[in-house]
């Protein structure tokens, strides 16, 4: 790998993290405001969002590790990220005052999408 691409993978990696990181901190936020006693529709947002939360904080950790060198491994991680991120952008899309939060998600999804472009 070129330096020149090199620094472009650890870029990408870093702004893949950071996204998974601001989202799952995102998720844990409106968890955090929806009622344990809520309606279906509000128990499955919490579902997904603590889904969303866990995901990108392991997507984090994994794009953190510096040993981290399973390119399958981490392209795996990634892509569920990122499917998870869309799911829960669109349940957030249906509730009212989740705006933010799905488009947390979707930035995630983009970042994703942008690192997986450099894995492939």
């Amino acid at each position: 790998m070129e330096q020149q691409e090199l620094v472009r993978f650890l870029e990408d990696r870093f702004a893949c993290a950071q996204a998974c990181s601001e989202c799952a901190r995102m998720c844990a936020l409106r968890v955090s405001l929806t009622d344990f006693d809520a309606p279906d529709d509000q128990r499955e947002l919490r579902r997904k969002g603590i889904l969303c939360a866990e995901v990108c904080d392991a997507t984090c950790r994994v794009l953190a590790e510096e040993t981290a060198r399973d390119e399958d491994g981490m392209r795996s991680q990634v892509e569920w990220c990122r499917t998870v991120c869309l799911e829960t952008a669109q349940a957030f899309d249906r509730s009212p005052g989740a705006q933010k939060g799905a488009q947390v998600c979707r930035d995630c999804a983009r970042a994703c999408t942008e690192f997986l472009a450099l894995l492939r």
